[in-house]
């Protein structure tokens, strides 16, 4: 393994005081695949006041102390030092009553979630749970019995479907019959540690499979998509059911999480909306209450301001009709800010990917759509009150004031859009004095 020098001068320091050091962990597991490493973690039997007197000399910011855990602050980087541990009886199914130390390491890797994770190394490996075969095997697998682990730490759950999904990783069958046993305790955790790991499985590279295999998983903590599963629309523009339209086009879609979050969410009231006639299945109206469910979901969820308020305009605004002309682009731009309408483009384009055969023009309309865009903005051309050479201090000067000015300028900004004046102020003023 390649350990960067400022991580081994931590371990070096260890070792140099007589005692056992080991990098642990998911920085061994990616540096064995040969992912990106952010983080690197150390176990050892130095105990916490042994920690504190070898590393004297550099900042220790005591994260855990309790547990075990200090950070090592070396060259502007932080470390965190572990001591060996074996934790005591977990009673909320999150977090250990009490944890004792240990000087065996091999006891410090039995507690732990997956055998993945269960792997140390310092010059040489330490893997008694056959972590780097189950690497090799592309297979996530508990640490010793799944149901154990899984009612020590419910989170567990939704950590395995995340590195199945990241990592394109397979779960071991005990391990997968467990995860469906035991779903329910996912009651007993944080919405916010949830939604972490729920964002990160969305933006994993083996998606579809996991969200397909686990759906009562997801639901769970998102019952508003189970009436999707299995939901025939009955249309021929679609030739899956709503739950794996669904999935599909979050497959097919930008890992930009605000953009997957919106595809997952896209279609989610449809079963509610549904009518049908001679002409087949319809979801009148599912747009606006898609919206409103991923606002309930993601602030249940506790996410953050920005990610429920852009989630939210883009499910409300998916299937607002832009024709392919210059002047219906503009009048999109109007209400929509530029990146936000780059990200629709994006929903829209992964939404028709899931669709059937039927709706494939779209893609060609949808590409015509982004040149225009491209095209208008690269231009300068007016398509905003702000880029209109008239304004709110004109008007008062020829009269006009109260709601008269704000009619007035958007008026002339339709015009502008239109191509019925140009947008040139004296053009403008005389369009005023005409009208």
């Amino acid at each position: 393994m390649n350990i960067p020098k400022y991580a081994k001068a931590v371990a070096d320091k260890l070792i140099n005081a007589g005692f056992e050091a080991y990098f642990v962990g998911g920085c061994v597991r990616d540096q064995i695949m040969g992912r990106t490493v952010n983080d690197y973690d150390i176990t050892t039997n130095a105990l916490p006041d042994d920690i504190k007197r070898i590393f004297s000399d550099m900042k220790i910011i005591p994260t855990g102390e309790k547990h075990g855990t200090m950070t090592i602050v070396s060259e502007g980087e932080n470390i965190e030092v572990t001591t060996y541990r074996v934790d005591g009886e977990y009673r909320d199914s999150r977090h250990p009553e009490s944890v004792s130390f240990t000087k065996n390491v091999t006891d410090d890797l039995a507690r732990r979630d997956f055998t993945i994770n269960a792997i140390c190394y310092n010059k040489d490996f330490v893997d008694p749970f056959g972590g780097r075969e189950d690497i090799e095997r592309k297979l996530i697998r508990t640490v010793g019995n799944s149901d154990e682990r899984f009612n020590e730490d419910a989170l567990r759950i939704m950590r395995a479907l995340r590195f199945a999904s990241v990592l394109g990783f397979r779960i071991e069958e005990e391990t997968k019959k467990s995860i469906h046993k035991n779903k329910q305790l996912l009651k007993n955790v944080s919405v916010e540690r949830i939604f972490v790991e729920f964002s990160k499985l969305l933006c994993g590279k083996n998606v579809r499979s996991v969200l397909m295999e686990y759906v009562d998983v997801i639901g769970v903590f998102i019952p508003e998509i189970l009436p999707c599963v299995g939901f025939e629309q009955k249309n021929e523009y679609h030739r899956y059911d709503v739950y794996e339209h669904i999935v599909r086009a979050v497959e097919a879609s930008d890992t930009d999480l605000k953009i997957r979050l919106s595809v997952f969410f896209h279609d989610i009231a449809k079963p509610e909306c549904f009518t049908i006639d001679e002409k087949g299945g319809h979801f009148k109206g599912h747009d606006e209450k898609s919206a409103l469910v991923a606002h309930s979901v993601l602030r249940r969820l506790k996410a953050d301001n920005e990610t429920v308020c852009t989630v939210e305009t883009l499910v409300r605004e998916h299937q607002r009709e832009i024709l392919p002309e210059k002047k219906y682009v503009k009048r999109c731009l109007a209400k929509i800010p530029s990146e936000l309408f780059d990200m629709l483009l994006k929903v829209k384009w992964a939404d028709t990917v899931a669709h059937s055969d039927k709706a494939k023009g779209n893609f060609e309309v949808l590409n015509r759509i982004a040149e225009l865009k491209k095209e208008i903005e690269n231009e300068g051309e007016c398509f905003s009150l702000k880029k209109l050479e008239v304004n709110g201090r004109d008007l008062t000067q020829m009269g006009f004031e109260g709601r008269k000015i704000g009619e007035i300028l958007n008026m002339l900004l339709e015009k502008v859009i239109d191509g019925e004046v140009e947008n040139k102020k004296e053009a403008l003023i005389e369009m005023i004095k005409a009208l």
